[in-house]
Parts: structure tokens; sequence; C-alpha cells
């Protein structure tokens, strides 16, 4: 089978092209260049997409990871050659399944390939199925060239040691024999051994519960008999208990009722006498009339309090008055004494000031009168030389006029001395100190007398009016009084009445709760079923009280449905059990069975280890032809270095050098030794597994190669491909650069 050209519109490539040709393709792109995505696109157009895979956790599902980053549908075609044939391959979506849709025809015409189907499609191209295609000519995907074993290619393989049978393998086989031996016995719980085993050791349970239940109903029934004639017992003795009440709650009843009665008769009575002048107020207006008759008696005495009040006011005014007079201050009022005193200080001081003038004039002049006279003289002498002239005649003068005037003020000085004492004098006395002294005492005498007058006004008209609301308050209370007690004349009778429409409108109240209170309790009795009482004989009353034998028969009943329930509960269990006979029966079935199974997974155990020991033979030459391919491509790979592959059932590889004793396990060798011995693996899988031929698809497998080792594989895959086609993806140039001058080699560049 070769491949013509591709085209895809799948997860980055859209509507993208890829043409081509015989041989070794070497087909260029950067990292995100669309290689694996090409790569992914080919084995989907071979074998489809499962639609069953889900994400996981670092993992996306093919049909989620290639959805076209356009939007538009998955979708493809591939042109390739087969059986000498060009045939055309189309997948699309078919509903919401990916790649649902598939057709194989010729190519250039509709013509469906006869037996190409989207089942079998990439097994009848490759020769081989998924697994089988995905371990040996699809190479590479992701970098990864590691080989994993699968039951298709270990069948192929196991092909190749002698037979060339390829519908069985020893994994299937071993696969088949542990699954029937597990059939029978997993473990200590799980197959047809331990099921039956389980199955065995339940019916013996179950006949062992069966022979413990028959004793246990025997053992209740006995008990519910003795319970139900105690029960018989204490449901009698709970009658005569409800007799005796019954008789005790008619007794009552009848009590009750003469009790209403008597209370009844004692209320008409009440109601009779209240009714005998009226009808009695309201119970708060009579407590309201009570209060304005303490209010009238603290209103007596309040005038009481108030006349002796007021005669006291009145003495302490006469004396105030008295008090107040003052000769001194004829016919004036505190105010005009108070002016009047203070024209006098007035006078007084403005007199003894000029009097303390005229008195310091009185000194003054004869003084200036002598001294102008002796400097007189003195000038007269200095002037004339002698001492008696005319400067000193008038000095002389003017000294007699100046004692003159001193004389005139003296006596001026002692008329207003006296006017002062005359003024200090009227008031009788000493000092003007005292005088202002007098008129404030005479101010405070005067205002005591106006408070002491003001005090008598206010407690003569507090009286006044303490009196008129006191007539006022005794007639109202006599009126209302005489409502329902027209006999009352005064406060004391008022009292006396207040108290008795009180207490018969109290004693009215509580005959009418007494009334009440009876018949409600009439009414509860007959609600409790009492009634008249009936003439019933004596009846013995029973040693326990009735509340005892109320516990005791609940205890009882309660325990009579536990044993019912319990002798259910056991009835029902050993119906639930079964038959005695048919599980000695049915014992005996799975004894039988049970031997058998054990016969049989002794016989699978015997062929299990038989075929491990056949395995193990068949392990030491476990395909020969594969390892010595496998050592021949390897030798090509690494020069010569590595010169044998060996590997195990699992696929893990081993490469030996000449000199080496044992191979060494691909854990040991580096990642490029290792990458090279598994793509040994692979190219040999390809020769020796793959009839068809197919392309082989490379993706990035050469990375990890050296420069001379990448040399050495191009030049086996050169060699390979003039056989198949090689597809061979890079992400370097220098593959490109080695095939540099190589004429057949495709050379493409995405």
């Amino acid at each position: 089978m070769k491949i013509r050209s591709m085209t895809a519109t799948f997860g980055k490539l859209d509507h993208a092209r890829l043409e081509l040709g015989d041989g070794l393709n070497l087909i260029y792109a950067p990292n995100e260049g669309g290689k694996s995505t090409w790569a992914a696109f080919w084995k989907a157009m071979l074998y489809g997409i499962d639609t069953r895979d889900r994400d996981k956790k670092g993992y996306l599902a093919d049909k989620n990871r290639y959805q076209p980053w356009s939007g538009a549908p998955m979708e493809g075609t591939m042109d390739l050659e087969w059986q000498g044939r060009d045939i055309t391959l189309r997948r699309g979506p078919k509903g919401s399944a990916p790649f649902g849709a598939f057709s194989a025809v010729y190519t250039g015409t509709e013509e469906a390939v006869p037996g190409l189907t989207a089942a079998n499609c990439g097994e009848l191209l490759t020769g081989v199925g998924r697994e089988v295609f995905e371990r040996s000519a699809f190479i590479g995907s992701g970098g990864d060239l590691a080989v994993t074993a699968a039951p298709e290619l270990e069948r192929r393989i196991a092909a190749l040691v002698s037979s060339g049978e390829e519908d069985v393998s020893y994994s299937q086989t071993e696969g088949r024999l542990r699954e029937w031996l597990n059939r029978r016995k997993v473990n200590r719980s799980v197959g047809l051994i331990p099921r039956l085993e389980g199955e065995l050791r339940e019916v013996d349970q179950a006949l062992e519960q069966l022979e413990e239940l028959s004793g246990r109903i025997a053992l209740l029934e006995g008990e519910r008999t003795a319970l139900s004639a105690r029960r018989d017992l204490l449901a009698a003795e709970r009658a005569t208990h409800r007799r005796l009440a019954q008789r005790e709650l008619d007794r009552r009843f009848a009590q009750a009722r003469e009790e209403l009665e008597a209370a009844r008769s004692q209320l008409a009575t009440l109601e009779g006498e209240t009714a005998k002048y009226g009808p009695l107020p309201d119970k708060d207006l009579l407590k309201k009339a009570q209060g304005e008759l303490q209010y009238l008696k603290v209103l007596d005495e309040e005038l009481r309090q108030g006349e002796a009040a007021r005669k006291e006011a009145e003495e302490v005014y006469v004396q105030a008055q008295i008090a107040a007079q003052d000769d001194r201050f004829p016919g004036m009022t505190w105010e005009e004494g108070v002016q009047a005193v203070q024209k006098a200080l007035s006078d007084y001081n403005t007199g003894l000031a000029t009097a303390r003038v005229k008195g310091m004039a009185a000194k003054l002049f004869p003084a200036l009168g002598l001294l102008f006279a002796l400097i007189a003289g003195v000038v007269g002498g200095v002037r004339e030389g002698q001492l008696l002239s005319y400067p000193l005649y008038a000095g002389g003068f003017i000294f007699l006029l100046t004692l003159m005037a001193g004389f005139v003020n003296h006596t001026g000085r002692r008329a207003w001395e006296d006017r002062c004492a005359k003024l200090l004098e009227r008031y009788r006395v000493q000092s003007p100190q005292e005088l202002e002294e007098l008129a404030q005492d005479y101010r405070r005498r005067c205002q005591a007398a106006e408070e002491a007058a003001r005090q008598v006004r206010t407690i003569r008209g507090t009286l006044s009016d303490r009196q008129a609301r006191r007539d006022n308050s005794r007639t109202d209370l006599l009126d209302f009084v005489h409502t329902f007690s027209p006999q009352v004349t005064d406060l004391f009778g008022c009292s006396a009445a207040l108290s008795r429409g009180l207490n018969l409108d109290h004693e009215l109240s509580l005959a009418r709760e007494r009334v009440e209170e009876r018949r409600r309790r009439l009414d509860d009795l007959e609600a409790q079923g009492g009634g008249l009482p009936e003439p019933v004989g004596e009846a013995e009353s029973p040693a326990r009280t009735p509340e005892e034998t109320e516990r005791a028969l609940a205890e009882t009943e309660r325990r009579l449905a536990q044993t019912d329930q319990d002798l259910n509960q056991a009835l029902g269990q050993r119906k639930a059990v079964g038959d005695p006979a048919a599980l000695a029966a049915r014992r005996e079935e799975l004894a039988a069975q049970l031997d058998r199974r054990q016969e049989e997974y002794r016989a699978l155990a015997v062929a299990l280890e038989a075929l491990k020991e056949a395995n193990a033979q068949l392990q030491q030459r476990f395909s020969p032809e594969l390892n010595r391919l496998s050592g021949q491509y390897l030798a090509r790979l690494t020069g010569q270095r590595y010169q044998s592959v060996a590997l195990n059932r699992e696929l893990e590889g081993a490469a030996a050098r000449i000199e080496d004793v044992s191979p060494r396990n691909a854990l040991f060798l580096s990642r490029g030794t290792a990458d090279q011995l598994y793509l040994s693996v692979r190219l040999a899988v390809c020769g020796l597994c793959l009839p068809e031929k197919p392309p082989i698809l490379l993706d990035d497998a050469l990375a990890a190669f050296d420069d001379r080792r990448m040399v050495l594989a191009l030049e086996l895959l050169e060699e390979l491909a003039r056989e198949q086609q090689v597809l061979l993806f890079t992400c370097q140039r220098r593959e490109g650069a080695a095939l540099e001058g190589t004429s057949a080699v495709t050379r493409l560049e995405l």
C-alpha cells in the first residue's frame, strides 16, 4: 500500500493537503507545524476515532483533542494505491460522532471498494489491527519509540516460533485458564466454590436456626398464655376501680348541685338588699366618693390649721406695724424715709465740705496779708531807705483786709458746722453712718410689715378657697349618697353608706363569682360523666390503687404486645427460613456441587501449572527470528557496536555488544541507544508481521540520535523505502542536509 495524498480538516489542519511520493518522504516542519496532527490523521483515517474514549487528568481524548480549530466538522480524504488499484478513502461527521461517516471508492469513480468498511479498513489495508499497527509501522508519535506487549502482537510473534499459527497466544490461553480458575475460586470470598461453600453454610445455619426458632416459639406461646390471663385479671380490677370512681363522681356531682343552689339563693338575697333604695352605683364611683369623703376630712383639718395660721399671721402683722412706726419718719413710707435720709446726708456732706473750705480760708487770708505787708515794708525800706514808707502803709492796709476776710470765713465755718450738727440732731444720731443705718433699719421694718400684710391676705384667700371647696364637695357627696341612701344627713352617714355600698358590691361580686364557679364545677363534673347517684351495691376496693392497677395493666399489655410481636417474628422467621425437608435436600445437592467444583478447580490448577512450565520452555526460544532481525538492524544503527537483541514476552528489550557476557536491559542504555534498540524492534516487526507492507511513519523518531547514527538510520530507512513507502516527519534540518544529493527522496515542507 502507498499513500498518494491526504487532505485534512483535523485539529489545526484546515483543508490542508499533503502530496507524497514513492520511497522515502522527508517532511520538515517546525514545532507546532502539524507533524503529529498529520500522523494522528493518518491513523484515524485507517482505524477511525474511539468515541467511547474520555478525557482524564493530563490526557485528552482524540475526539476532543483533534476537533478542528476553525470550528468546521472533522473530515478528511486519503488517496492511496492498494493491490494495484487506486482507491479514495473519505471520513466525516455522522451526527455527533466524529469520523462516523466512511466511504471507500475507486479513485475517479464512485464505485465502492468491495468488503472495505469503516470497521475493517485499517486491518485490510495494513494487514494488522490497531494494536500491532501502533507498535510497528506507527513509530515515534510524540518521540516515544518504546514497544509494549499486546495479545495480537504476541500471537503474530509466536507464529514465528514454530507452527505459524496466529489464532492463539500464551497470555490469552493463560488468561482463559485463570478466568475459569477464578470463576471457581478467586479468593476466600469470590468464585463458584466460595459461593457454594457460603450457600452450604447458609443452609446449615438455616437448619440450626429452625431448631432454635421452634424452641423459642414454644416458650413465647406459654408466656403469651400467662400474660393474657394476667391482663384479664387486671382489666377486671380496673373496671372495679372505675365503678368506684363513678360512684365518687356522682356524689361530688350531687354535692356540687346543692352548693350551686345555695350560692344562687345567697345571690338573690344580696340582689334584693341592693335594690331596696335603688341600684347601687358602680364600684369605681363608690371608691371615688370614699376618696372625696377622705378629702373633705383633709379639708377640715386644713381649715383648722389655716385659722390658726391666720390668727398667727395677723398677730405678726400687728407687731410688724408697731415696729415699723418711727417719729423721725412721720407718715412716710420706707421709700420716702430713705429718700429723706439720702437728702439729709447729701446736705450734711455739702455743709461739711463748705465749712472745711471756709476754715482754710480763715487761716490762709491773714497769713497772705501778713506776708504781703512784710514784703512791702522790705521793698519800701530798700527803695526809700526808711522803715515807714508808702509801700509799708499799703501792705498794712491789705493785712487788715485779709484779717477781716479771715474773720468772716471763720464765722461762716461755725455757721455751717452748726447746720450739719442740727441735721444729725434732728434724727438723733451722732454720725452720718448712724443716719444711714437708721434708714436701712427703717426700710427693713417697713418691708417686714408689708410681708406680714401680704401673708395675712394669702392665708385669708386660701382659707376662703378651701371653705368653698369643702362646701361644694360636701353638697356633691351628699347628693351622690342620697341616690342609694336617702336617709343620710351628715358626713358620718355618708361614710357608713359608702362602706355599706362597697361591701354589698364586693359581696355581690363574690356571690356571682361563687355561682359561676360552682356552675362550671357542676358542668365539669357532668362532662366527666357525673350524675345523680343511683343505689348500687357495695364493691370491695382492690388491694392496688387505681394508678398501680393502670401501670400494672399497661406493663402487662406492653409485655403481651412484645410477646406477640416476638412470636410473630419467630413464626415469620421460621416461615422465611423454609421447610426443613427442602433444606435438607438442598444441603445434599450443594454438597455434591461443591465436590464437583473443587475437582474442577484442582484440574484447572494442574493445567495452568503445566501451561506455565510449557511457556517457560518456550520463553527460552521466544521468536529467534525477531531477535535476529532486530539485532541486524541495531548493529547497522549503532555502527556494529551492538550485535544482538533479546526480547521477552513483554517486549522489554536488551542489547549486547560482542564483549558483553549478558545483554544490557534498555533501562541501562542511554536515551539515544534505547531509541535505536526499539526502532530496530519496530522495523523488525514491520518486516516480519506486516504482510501488506503499509507505509512506515516516523514522527521525530531520530530526535535523540547523534549525527553519525542519524546518518546510519537514514541509510537503513532509504534501503527499506525501496520496498515500502516511508514517511519521516522531522523538526530539524540535519536529516535534509544528510540526504542532500539523494535523488530517491521526496522532500516536503509544511
